[in-house]
């Protein structure tokens, strides 16, 4: 199925619900553009996570929040 989409004065498109429902894209995901020649490919991408050993899952920002923490804290 294909579907089309306005280019706003800023370059901006609106992915269509059909779409970020298929692949479960929300707010502040990230997706990937990739050039196959003249067309344009859209990936869904899920930014990686860490598991650390209290079992939760820390995504790799608050790991470096937390890093940038600890080594204030060391050089006061």
């Amino acid at each position: 199925m294909k579907y089309a989409s306005k280019v706003t004065r800023n370059y901006q498109v609106t992915i269509p619900s059909e779409i970020r429902e298929k692949l479960n894209i929300k707010e502040g995901d990230y997706v990937v553009f990739e050039l196959r020649g003249d067309e344009v490919v859209i990936k869904a991408y899920k930014k990686p996570w860490t598991t650390i050993s209290l079992g939760r899952k820390v995504s790799v920002e608050e790991i470096e929040e937390i890093a940038d923490k600890v080594f204030e804290d060391d050089s006061s």
